[in-house]
C-alpha cells in the first residue's frame, strides 16, 4: 500500500519532518533526524526511477480527484532522474554539515539549517513531480523562501547582503512565472500541464499565450541564472555557508533548468518554441555567451567561491546549448549533464568547504600547500576539477561528448570546437587553485601542525561524490539510459496530435493510482 502513495511521499516527508526538526532543537537529534528523512526521501526517489523506466509514468491523483479537475503528480523518466540527483545530493551534504556548520553557522541556527534543508528538499521534490502549473510556482516559492534563508545563516554578514539580492531577483523571477501562468489560465481555462498542452495546441497563434511563455521562460532563465540573469548567484554562492554552497549549487539551478524544459516541450511544444518563435536560436547565443564569458571571469576570481561560481553559470550555459539543438541527443546532453554537474559542483563545494574548516578562507593564496598538509581534500578536489574540464574517465567528459555528438550531428563543426575551447577555459580556472595547492609553499602565517584532514562526515560524503564522477564516468549505463529515455520521451509528447492527446490525455500507457492507493 505504501509504494501506491511514493509520489506524494516525495514531498510530505520532507515537508512534515521540518517543523519537527526545528522542535528538536540544537542537538545532534536534529542533524540525525534530518540525514535519515532526506535519505528515505532518496529510497522514494530511486523506487520512482526504476518504476517509470519499466513501467512507464506513473499518475497520481490528489485528495482523489481525476486530473485535470484534481491536481496531479506526475512522474516519468524526467523528473525522476533529476528527483533522484536532488535527494542524494541532499542526504550527502547533510551527512556533511554536522562538523561543517560549527565552523559556519551559529550554534542557536543550527536546528533552523536542518529545518530550512528540508523546506528547501521538499520544494525542490514539489516542482519536480507536480502535473500542475500553479502548484509548480507554489513549490517554486517554498524551495525559494528556504534559500534565501540558508544564504543567511551565515556568520560572514556579507551573506544578509547576498540573501537579500538573491530575494529581490528571485520574487522577480518568480512574479515573471506567475504572470505567466495566469495568462495561459486565462486563454485556456486550466492549469493541469497535459491539459494545457492540449487546449494550447488548438491555438495556431495567440498573443496572449505567446507572452505568456515569453514572461515563463525570462522568470524560468533568472531562476535557473542564465546569462546575462545571473548576477544574483556569485554572492549567493560565494558568502553562503560551505553545506548551502555544496546543496544549491548541486540542486537548485538544475531543477529550474528542468522547469525550462518542462514548459517548453510538454505544455508549449519544441515546435512552437523553437520553430515558430525562434528561441533555439536566442538560447543558443546566450549559452554560448555564458560558457565563454563566465569561465573567462572565473579564471580571474580570487576567491575559490567566486571562481565555482561562475564555474556553474558557465556549465548552465552548457545544459541550455544542449537544449538549444533540439534534437534527441542535445536534449539527452543537457539531462546527462544536469545529473553529471551535480555531482562536480557539489564535490568541489565541500573540498572548499572542507578549506575553510582548518585554514578559515577560501582565497586562492590559503590553498598554498595543502596538497601536501590535506592530501585527500586536494585530491577530492583535483578529480572533480577535472570533471569540470572534461578529462577522461569523469562525468564531464561523457556530458562533453555528448554535447560534442550532438553539434556533429546536425554538422555544427564551430558550436563543437566552441564546447571545446569552454573546456580550455576551465583548466585555467581550475589550474590556477592547483598550482597553488600543490606547487606553492604553506604561507608563514600558517601552523603545519595544526593544517590536517578535516573528519571523517566530511571526507565521506565528499569522496563519494568524487567517486560517483568517476564510477559514473566509466560505467554510463544508468545515466544514458535514464536520460535517452526522458529525451524521446519529451521529444514523443511535443509531436503527439492534438487528437491522440484530446482522446485519452491523462491515462495512456501510465502507472495510475489516486490519493487512496486505487486506480481511479
Amino acid at each position: 500500500m505504501l509504494d501506491q502513495h511514493l509520489p506524494v511521499l516525495a514531498i510530505i516527508l520532507p515537508l512534515i519532518a521540518a517543523p519537527i526538526t526545528l522542535v528538536l532543537g540544537r542537538s545532534i537529534l536534529s542533524w540525525g533526524f534530518a540525514t535519515l528523512i532526506s535519505a528515505w526521501a532518496c529510497f522514494i526517489s530511486w523506487q520512482l526511477l526504476t518504476t517509470t523506466l519499466s513501467e512507464g509514468v506513473i499518475s497520481y491523483a490528489v485528495g482523489g480527484w481525476a486530473p485535470p479537475w484534481g491536481i496531479e503528480l506526475r512522474i516519468d523518466a524526467v523528473n525522476a532522474f533529476v528527483l533522484l540527483a536532488v535527494s542524494a545530493l541532499s542526504t550527502l551534504v547533510l551527512i556533511y554539515s554536522k562538523d561543517s556548520i560549527e565552523k559556519e553557522i551559529k550554534s542557536t541556527n543550527h536546528s533552523l539549517f536542518y529545518t530550512a534543508h528540508l523546506l528547501c528538499l521538499a520544494g525542490l521534490s514539489g516542482i519536480l513531480v507536480t502535473g500542475d502549473a500553479f502548484n509548480l510556482f507554489v513549490f517554486l516559492e517554498i524551495s525559494s523562501l528556504a534559500t534565501y534563508t540558508l544564504v543567511s545563516l551565515a556568520s560572514d554578514r556579507r551573506c544578509l547582503t547576498a540573501a537579500f539580492r538573491y530575494l529581490v531577483m528571485g520574487t522577480i523571477g518568480a512574479t515573471f512565472i506567475l504572470i505567466g501562468v495566469g495568462m495561459l489560465y486565462m486563454k485556456t481555462g486550466t492549469l493541469n500541464m497535459l491539459d494545457l498542452a492540449v487546449r494550447i495546441d488548438a491555438y495556431d497563434s495567440s498573443r496572449t499565450i505567446n507572452t505568456g511563455l515569453a514572461f515563463i521562460m525570462v522568470g524560468v532563465s533568472i531562476k535557473l541564472a542564465l546569462f546575462p540573469l545571473h548576477m544574483w548567484l556569485p554572492a549567493a554562492y560565494t558568502h553562503a555557508p560551505s553545506a548551502v554552497t555544496a546543496f544549491l549549487a548541486s540542486t537548485a539551478t538544475k531543477v529550474a533548468v528542468y522547469v525550462m524544459i518542462r514548459f517548453i516541450f510538454t505544455i508549449f511544444g519544441a515546435d512552437h518554441v523553437f520553430e515558430d518563435m525562434n528561441m533555439d536560436f536566442i538560447l543558443m547565443a546566450l549559452a554560448i555567451v555564458a560558457i565563454f564569458k563566465c569561465s573567462y571571469t572565473a579564471a580571474v576570481q580570487s576567491n575559490v567561491k567566486s571562481v565555482l561560481a561562475y564555474s556553474s553559470v558557465a556549465q548552465i550555459g552548457y545544459m541550455i546549448l544542449g537544449v538549444s539543438l533540439v534534437s534527441v541527443t542535445g536534449l539527452m546532453a543537457g539531462l546527462i549533464h544536469i545529473f553529471n554537474h551535480a555531482l562536480m559542483k557539489g564535490a568541489l563545494f565541500m573540498a572548499v568547504g572542507a578549506v575553510f574548516y582548518r585554514v578559515g578562507s577560501v582565497d586562492i593564496q590559503a590553498f598554498r600547500g595543502l596538497g601536501k598538509h590535506m592530501p585527500l581534500t586536494m585530491a577530492a578536489f583535483t578529480i572533480a576539477g577535472l570533471s569540470i574540464i572534461g578529462v577522461p574517465l569523469t562525468v564531464g567528459f561523457i556530458s562533453k561528448w555528448y554535447l560534442v555528438t550532438a553539434a556533429l550531428e546536425q554538422n555544427h563543426w564551430v558550436l563543437a570546437a566552441l564546447v571545446l575551447g569552454g573546456s580550455l577555459l576551465a583548466v585555467i580556472y581550475i589550474g590556477r587553485i592547483l598550482e597553488a595547492a600543490y606547487f606553492q609553499k604553506l604561507p608563514e602565517t600558517q601552523d603545519p601542525k595544526k593544517i590536517k584532514e578535516v573528519p571523517l562526515l566530511m571526507l565521506a560524503p565528499m569522496w563519494a561524490l568524487v567517486l560517483a564522477n568517476i564510477y559514473f564516468g566509466i560505467d554510463t549505463s544508468l545515466t544514458t539510459e535514464a536520460a535517452r529515455a526522458a529525451s524521446e520521451l519529451l521529444f514523443q509528447s511535443t509531436t503527439l496530435s492534438t487528437s491522440q492527446l484530446s482522446a485519452d490525455p491523462f491515462n495512456t500507457g501510465q502507472l495510475t493510482t489516486n490519493a487512496m492507493g486505487v486506480a481511479p
